[in-house]
């Protein structure tokens, strides 16, 4: 994890309103060292579903693999990839929300239809087992004319859903930082983006 030294620059205001260019000349140089490490952390806190069975048959970092492995055993490209190893990083944050915490984290680095299918598939895997906890499995529906469903749907029905399989082989987390890296390393589309990539 990267952090800030007592003895870097750092801006002089105490106000936003009062800030000045010099001041975000200042900040920005620390932000662009800090988000080079955004890799690091990413995969830090992936490695914390690791053990973390929830009641599952495996844990929630074997699942992760197993999912990327399938999609990677499939052909998808690394973007498909990187976002089927992260689908359920949100797991530890957002118990009730896990969808969206990952979905929050690619969003800037992946094409829409991959990020609607990392922010969907909680809905789209319930087809599988909403009926079983008293909610209706075909909450998916309403997004049935979206042009992502299909996506989502082969996503859940492909990789997500066959991936909790305690015999099930996978590639090690090794194998896919690279790939996690790569497309982590320069957001496609960020309010800050054209500032911060000059």
């Amino acid at each position: 994890m990267t952090k800030q030294h007592d003895d870097a620059a750092r801006a002089n205001f105490t106000n936003m309103a009062s800030s000045t260019q010099a001041d975000w000349r200042v900040i920005a140089g620390e932000f662009i060292r800090f988000a080079s490490g955004l890799p690091d952390r990413v995969l830090a806190h992936l490695r914390l579903l690791d053990g973390d069975y929830g009641g599952f048959p495996v844990d929630r970092l074997t699942h992760s693999l197993q999912t990327a492995t399938l999609a990677y055993d499939a052909g998808r490209d690394e973007e498909y990839v990187a976002c089927a190893l992260l689908h359920d990083i949100g797991d530890t944050l957002g118990s009730y929300n896990h969808p969206d915490i990952a979905a929050a984290i690619v969003k800037p680095f992946v094409s829409d239809e991959n990020h609607w299918m990392v922010e969907k598939h909680g809905i789209f895997q319930g087809y599988y087992f909403f009926h079983h906890i008293g909610m209706n499995r075909d909450m998916r529906d309403a997004y049935r004319t979206h042009p992502c469903f299909a996506r989502t749907e082969e996503f859940c029905a492909k990789y997500d859903g066959p991936a909790f399989d305690p015999k099930g082989e996978h590639r090690p987390l090794a194998f896919f930082e690279p790939m996690v890296r790569k497309v982590l390393s320069r957001p496609k589309r960020s309010i800050y983006a054209a500032a911060m990539n000059r």
